[in-house]
């Protein structure tokens, strides 16, 4: 083991480099220990103290020109408790780690994103989440939280210890303090099945309430410039075990969805006028397929063609007004997209500034090919899902503040006067956690 204590930083930069950031002093702490007394460090030099993963979110809430933590040494698994079906990570582990070490144990976590190459930390704190019915965001399946405070103290939050702590930090955006390691909810590993088939859109969204009900895991994925979407529906199943073949899985996964899906957004980025047609061809390419898997290679899948997302939650029953009126607004307009608009749900939960805290929700989310200019595709998109009360994910582009989700959380008032309590000083602020969380 090794640590970084001090030292002058380069620059950072997110996934998708559209954030950068040139921090004065960057930390790997090796222990929690060696974490504490970096913040203490930073607190007697004045300096705003950030943590970091692996950087997959699209606003700056990990952004800062103080000093930056990097979690990574900070990772593995602590403990499993198999009586209580727990799992103690560290906060730098990401979730492709633990979900593999969690399948050789014979356990799973009952939802996951589609994507696993962020930290546990990072995942949780802006809000990552699946799809499910019954089943929530990762976050909704903590149990428990340890985090280093603005004075250098160690929190242990759960429901039954500083419980008003974790019920915000769960969610926290790295306000509350700097989380070392997270207990989450377990359970022997099970198989789903995926149905993955094309849908019309107009039948899709007539069909929704009914699609979701039928299915633990219900999302889709529509094409603009289309009116073609392809459906993929997840429910568990008693097997037997029957995965993507090697072959048709690369073709399908790695040469359709990410090789040949790159060529056609750089065709796409020189010459717009082709990506209409490009996208009813691409919409007509993958064909249906079932297969039957242990979750996470059910959930995630490989994302390789790099973007910039913006994504709502709106309530779940404005859904099929909401994405007819984005369908609307595209066709009008002059707007070519490449990429295809996601669709997921999940169920109300009691995480105060969670996206579907208190309410059904359904995700939309657009996105465009890194280096494409977006702002007019999102400004209008925007202005959609904001009619419709829609909360934006925190770690994506949105352009909202404070004012604005006072009036959409309605507990938003106390996660502001909890971080007024814990740090009063602004220790782990940023721009983003000012326009969003407000002074």
């Amino acid at each position: 083991m090794s640590t970084t204590l001090s030292g002058k930083s380069g620059t950072w930069r997110n996934w998708a480099g559209n954030v950068t950031a040139r921090p004065v002093r960057e930390v790997t702490p090796a222990s929690v220990e060696e974490l504490s007394a970096a913040v203490r460090r930073a607190a007697e030099d004045g300096l705003k103290v950030k943590a970091v993963g692996t950087g997959h979110s699209f606003t700056a809430a990990a952004a800062t020109d103080g000093m930056l933590i990097r979690p990574q040494l900070l990772s593995g698994i602590r403990k499993i408790d198999r009586e209580a079906g727990t799992v103690t990570v560290g906060a730098g582990t990401s979730l492709k780690r633990l979900n593999v070490a969690l399948a050789r144990e014979g356990l799973s976590l009952t939802n996951m994103g589609d994507i696993m190459e962020q930290t546990v930390s990072g995942a949780t704190s802006t809000g990552t989440h699946g799809t499910g019915r019954d089943s929530g965001s990762i976050a909704a399946q903590i149990k428990e939280i340890e985090l280093v405070a603005a004075d250098g103290s160690v929190l242990t939050c759960s429901e039954k210890e500083n419980p008003d702590v974790f019920t915000a930090a769960r969610i926290g955006l790295g306000a509350l303090g700097i989380i070392t390691a997270i207990t989450f909810a377990v359970e022997p590993v099970f198989l789903l099945t995926a149905r993955e088939e094309p849908m019309p859109f107009e039948k899709v969204v007539a069909e929704f309430d009914e699609l979701w009900a039928e299915n633990e895991h219900f999302e889709f994925y529509w094409f603009p410039h289309t009116g073609n979407t392809s459906t993929k529906r997840n429910n568990r199943s008693t097997g037997p075990e029957k995965p993507v073949g090697q072959l048709s899985g690369w073709f399908e996964d790695e040469f359709l969805s990410n090789g040949a899906f790159q060529v056609a957004n750089w065709v796409g980025r020189a010459a717009p006028a082709t990506i209409p047609p490009i996208a009813r061809i691409s919409s007509r390419v993958l064909s249906a397929r079932t297969y039957t898997d242990i979750p996470y290679k059910i959930f995630t899948s490989p994302r390789r063609v790099r973007f910039v997302e913006m994504e709502y939650a709106v309530p779940r029953e404005a859904l099929p007004e909401t994405l007819r009126e984005l369908k609307a607004m595209i066709e009008r307009s002059n707007l070519r997209v490449s990429f295809p608009v996601e669709v997921r749900t999940a169920p109300a939960d009691d995480i105060t500034l969670s996206t579907a805290s208190d309410r059904d929700s359904a995700y939309i989310a657009v996105h465009m090919f890194r280096g494409t200019p977006y702002q007019a595709y999102f400004t209008a998109a925007e202005r959609i899902f904001t009619a419709h009360e829609g909360r934006p994910h925190w770690g994506k582009v949105h352009t909202r503040d404070a004012e604005y989700f006072a009036g959409v959380y309605p507990r938003f008032g106390e996660f502001t006067a909890l971080r007024d309590r814990l740090d009063p000083d602004r220790r782990f602020g940023n721009d983003y956690l000012r326009r969003v969380l407000g002074s």
